[in-house]
């Protein structure tokens, strides 16, 4: 498993030694006083630099080193039982489907001769369900021959139905308050005007929202356009200290890992991956002994059906 900020991965709270010291491990003399002092750092910059209070993150490189190779391997070991749970699916269908479908046929016919025998209404029920399920299910635009789909009723459809003609969209003319305030924003906000290629991607981006704005005749958008750029762009967050950035990616691969761990159990949960785990070592032979016992029923329905019908 991988453990993020687990025990020995975290570093210790130790600043640094700072490069330059001079350390005096002879006696002196403390200033004023005339009294001997051992051991006394002789760099006072390097016994208030910042960087001495840093943790040391050689520890923390080595723990995400070791977590981003552990998840790398759980990927591996995730994505090729996905692969084999496919390939096994696939094949599954195409060598046992038709064995099923003639059994649903089976049961189909089989419940039709009986219902044909008696002519109770439960049998005719049971008729009727059989084969409903061996019927393929309709669409909703051949139930409907094209006057519905997923989306609903067509326009012509609805029309037709409202004995409403079809209106065509509604043409936006943008007030000219609004085409005042979208010259003024481009004027301000045009991509040209950037001086490097960040600065163009944004400007590029807000302008295609001022685009869509007046496209609509969208006159408070626009004004609040005009306010955003007004304010000029968003502070940028403080860039992250090295410790920080090797947390975050700590995180961050602990979150991965449960993603797939999440995916891992739904796989071996499935159907298809349970008679994978069955026998992993020969799934065609599975598949072969489940196509025995199939070939067994439908030899077994067959041979009743023709004790209903002969």
């Amino acid at each position: 498993m991988i453990r993020a900020g687990g025990a020995g991965l975290l570093p210790d709270r130790v600043g640094r030694p700072v490069s330059g010291c001079r350390v005096r491990w002879g006696p002196s003399v403390r200033a004023g006083s005339g009294e001997p002092y051992a051991g006394r750092v002789m760099n006072p910059e390097a016994e208030q630099s910042p960087h001495s209070q840093e943790p040391d993150t050689s520890r923390l490189e080595k723990a995400v080193r070791s977590a981003e190779q552990a998840l790398i391997e759980f990927e591996i070991a995730v994505e090729t039982f996905r692969v084999e749970v496919e390939n096994f699916s696939r094949l599954h269908h195409q060598r046992l489907g038709p064995m099923y479908a003639r059994l649903d046929e089976l049961d189909a016919m089989i419940a039709e001769a009986v219902a044909a025998r008696t002519g109770d209404a439960e049998d005719l029920r049971r008729a009727r369900e059989a084969r409903a399920l061996v019927q393929p299910m309709p669409g909703v635009e051949e139930l409907f021959g094209g006057w519905m789909d997923s989306e609903g009723l067509s326009p012509e459809a609805s029309a037709m139905l409202t004995e409403k003609p079809v209106r065509p969209p509604q043409r936006v003319r943008p007030s000219d308050e609004a085409r005042r305030a979208f010259r003024e924003l481009v004027r301000k906000a045009h991509p040209d005007l950037a001086r490097d290629e960040t600065e163009r991607v944004r400007r590029e981006e807000f302008i295609v929202r001022v685009n869509a704005a007046y496209a609509d005749g969208d006159e408070s958008l626009l004004r609040e356009l005009a306010a955003e750029w007004a304010a000029g762009p968003a502070a940028e967050a403080p860039a992250p200290s090295p410790g920080e950035e090797l947390y975050a990616r700590l995180e961050w691969l602990a979150r991965r890992k449960e993603l797939l761990a999440a995916l891992a159990a739904e796989l071996e949960e499935s159907a298809i991956g349970s008679m994978i785990k069955m026998a992993p070592e020969d799934p065609d032979g599975l598949l072969e002994e489940i196509a025995e016992g199939l070939r067994a029923q439908v030899a077994e329905r067959e041979a009743y059906l023709g004790t209903l019908v002969g």
